[in-house]
């Protein structure tokens, strides 16, 4: 069985995108998403935030940072990566998700909904995924993903 290590996340900026340049001039382009997880405590439903750290390379970065911004909601296709490191004697990681797709969604500021990194085709998708990959070297560091399902409607938990 192959390993798989793909993200999906829709959610809205916390801060505003930050647009910065590797020693060879490779765009980096990072911003914090919040996905809602709706879960029962009890009786009663909660919502509960989680933050994700995203990166986006080359271009596609390039181009979209002028439109996220807080508050944007995006839909991000991607992977996750880690960073390791020692700090002070510490061992220390971190895990970002290194976009390969992005789409701006409708609601909060920036420009309205549009796809990019390709045609948006399913088809097409393979052929520009890997191009947002840092360069060799780069060292991209990643954020974990806490997933979880969202509210369905249901008011009884079903464990299935």
């Amino acid at each position: 069985m192959a390993d798989l290590n793909h993200v999906v996340l829709i959610g809205r900026l916390t801060r505003d995108a930050e647009l910065k340049y590797t020693a060879n001039g490779q765009a980096v382009c990072k911003f914090s998403i919040a996905v809602n997880r709706r879960r029962k405590n009890g009786d009663q439903w909660e919502d509960e935030a989680n933050f994700f750290d995203i990166v986006l390379w080359g271009r596609q970065g390039e181009s979209l940072n002028q439109y996220l911004v807080k508050g944007k909601m995006v839909g991000v296709d991607g992977e996750l990566r880690q960073d390791r490191w020692q700090q002070d004697g510490q061992n220390r990681s971190k895990v970002e998700i290194v976009a390969g797709y992005l789409q701006l969604l409708g609601g909060g500021p920036g420009a309205p909904g549009g796809s990019y990194g390709g045609s948006g085709g399913a088809s097409e998708r393979h052929a520009w995924q890997g191009q947002n990959s840092p360069p060799s070297g780069a060292g991209a560091p990643s954020e974990p993903y806490s997933g979880g399902s969202g509210g369905d409607g249901f008011a009884d938990d079903i464990p299935f």
